[in-house]
């Protein structure tokens, strides 16, 4: 048996790693049974005082859930007791991101997988599925020459009816210069807005039937970090992996350089929270 093979069937024989499908070299495996596992709230950067943060820049941090309901308690997650939830305040496109900080290991492929689930408070006795604007993944990178935020979006509804579409965001918002030392700087860019959408990107996804019924999907997203380009992302059965947009770029910004965190988001389209779910995710490269 070659090393390879031999990596393959150990990685195989562990139900926890063999529900995902990595690059050759494990960064990280967030198991939220053990904890938050590194994701922490995301916010707008500040100076001097935390009013210098933009307005829709500060979100609520993750909590750790067991996946409560009123009608029939409590569920668990797909694979023990505990997901990562993200809740947004209950107002029509409120945001809500939970971050993990990381540099560069390597200069080559990453592939960020999750098992997850969409759903909006269940404050009525009948299924909301267009409460739930988007959610979505995202890197935030910087090499020796240019930050990129290459993000991959679903856009589940808008003014209560379904779109059920993939997007990456193509057009770059404004710099807010942040304080007078000229190290601090901010954009807004979890905005809903400057999204192309995926050839081909129509997906409908499974809400169930009752306020309360969540389903757990899978989303694997690979980015090169040489070319600056998505290659693939996958969710359930479907692939995408022909003529995906490319992100926007920024000029390098200072103190950010190796920079590559990953980040979740989801965005509410009433005034009601909107809930993202993580059971797991695993972070892989190449070497």
């Amino acid at each position: 048996m070659t090393p390879a093979e031999l990596t393959h069937a150990l990685r195989m024989a562990d139900p926890a790693i063999s529900r995902f499908d990595p690059l050759e070299r494990i960064i990280y495996h967030a198991d939220f049974n053990r904890g938050h596992s590194g994701f922490t709230a995301t916010i707008g950067n500040y100076e001097g005082t935390l009013d210098t943060i933009l307005p829709d820049m500060n979100f609520l941090s993750p909590q750790l859930s067991n996946y409560p309901m009123w009608d029939t308690g409590t569920a668990g997650t797909m694979h023990g007791g505990y997901a990562l939830k993200l809740a947004t305040e209950a107002r029509a496109g409120a945001v809500s991101a939970a971050t993990k900080r990381l540099t560069m290991r390597s200069i080559g492929l990453i592939r960020l997988e999750t098992w997850f689930g969409i759903k909006s408070e269940a404050t009525q006795m009948v299924l909301t599925e267009h409460d739930v604007r988007a959610f979505g993944i995202l890197f935030d990178i910087q090499d020796r020459s240019r930050r990129l935020l290459p993000r991959l979006r679903y856009h589940n509804a808008s003014d209560g009816r379904l779109i059920g579409k993939w997007q990456i965001k193509t057009d770059h918002p404004k710099r807010h210069q942040i304080g007078p030392s000229g190290k601090t700087a901010s954009i807004g860019h979890y905005a809903p807005v400057g999204y192309s959408d995926v050839p081909n990107g129509d997906q409908p996804l499974c809400h169930n039937e009752l306020p309360t019924k969540m389903n757990w999907h899978y989303l694997s997203v690979t980015f090169d970090l040489r070319t600056m380009r998505f290659v693939e992302f996958r969710c359930n059965e479907r692939v995408f992996d022909r003529d995906l947009p490319p992100p926007f770029e920024l000029p390098e910004w200072p103190n950010l350089t190796g920079l590559l965190n990953t980040i979740f988001f989801v965005e509410t389209d009433v005034d009601k929270r909107a809930f993202l779910y993580l059971d797991s995710v695993l972070f892989s490269c190449t070497p």
